[in-house]
């Protein structure tokens, strides 16, 4: 049965989750990585003096602390209230999802922050918000309703572009964590953005000129064009800051909050590209269902 409680608990472990990926970001960008020398404790401590980079660091270790606590109620919750057996497993998944991340951050500590460990902490932060995300929209009362089925409409298919989109968006976010910890250069980042924001654009536009009556299927298109081209506008803003105060002797306030807003709206990018791909597949018939109907249909 729907549980309206559990699903306003999901919305907040998913907000909280997002602010763990700002807190982390924060971190990076003031290159207050490797100011709390040893993990777990914080120079032998549970709370150590809050001053200067300490309390960026030592504050990240605080939320994410509170997400892998609250992480652990969702998954006995939902355990306990969802009869849905797939629920239950992605549950505990985002369980295991988190203590991993939370051994893979006091690694990048521990080894002084190797750049592909960091890399590996960063991307599976993304994923693990869009896990939460995935869990907020599965546990909402209004997606226990029937869907709207529509059939794929030509050659293309919206259920197998949406699949494929969460993809590449993912190695975008891959690049982007790249070149924010020194592993590939920047280039990278930037021919990813390209295409992944061309992507974004023929699939979302492919689904409202499809189905413009779907109020679901558009609705998810059009955050995902929102979400897409304002972190566009980030990366360009966050890019041309770090040029502009790159004499700085130190990382410079618009730099480090242009950088965390990219961050944080590239986590959302990922999550809403999870969910659209979640809509299409829910609401769009597969093109060999369709083709099957069409056929008898006609044989009618």
């Amino acid at each position: 049965m729907p549980n309206p409680w559990l699903h306003r608990y999901a919305i907040f472990l998913a907000c909280c989750t997002l602010f763990l990926v700002v807190a982390g970001a924060t971190v990076t960008s003031k290159e207050a990585g490797l100011s709390v020398p040893d993990w777990p404790l914080s120079y032998g401590q549970l709370m150590p003096p809050m001053y200067g980079n300490i309390f960026f660091e030592h504050g990240h270790r605080m939320v994410a602390t509170t997400v892998g606590c609250l992480t652990i109620i969702l998954a006995i919750w939902l355990y306990r209230a969802d009869d849905r057996p797939w629920m239950r497993r992605l549950g505990f998944a985002a369980l295991g999802a988190v203590i991993f991340q939370g051994l893979l951050g006091g690694l990048t500590v521990l080894y002084l922050l190797p750049k592909w460990i960091s890399v590996s902490h960063a991307c599976l932060a993304e994923l693990f918000f869009s896990t939460t995300v995935a869990i907020a929209l599965f546990t909402a009362p209004s997606f226990r309703n029937a869907p709207r089925m529509v059939d794929a409409t030509g050659s293309l298919s919206l259920r197998t572009l949406g699949l494929l989109l969460p993809t590449l968006v993912f190695a975008q976010v891959f690049l982007g964590a790249a070149y924010r910890h020194k592993a590939l250069d920047i280039l990278w980042h930037v021919s990813g953005a390209v295409i992944v924001t061309a992507a974004v654009l023929f699939v979302a536009v492919f689904a409202l000129l499809s189905y413009p009556h779907h109020r679901t299927l558009r609705a998810f298109a059009i955050v995902l064009l929102g979400v897409t081209f304002i972190q566009v506008f980030l990366g360009v803003a966050a890019y041309m800051s770090r040029v502009i105060t790159a004499d700085a002797p130190q990382p410079m306030p618009v730099m480090v909050w242009f950088t965390v807003a990219h961050v944080a709206t590239g986590a959302l990018t990922m999550a809403s590209s999870v969910l659209f791909a979640i809509q299409s597949a829910r609401h769009v018939r597969p093109v060999a269902v369709a083709s099957m109907r069409s056929a008898a249909n006609m044989s009618h």
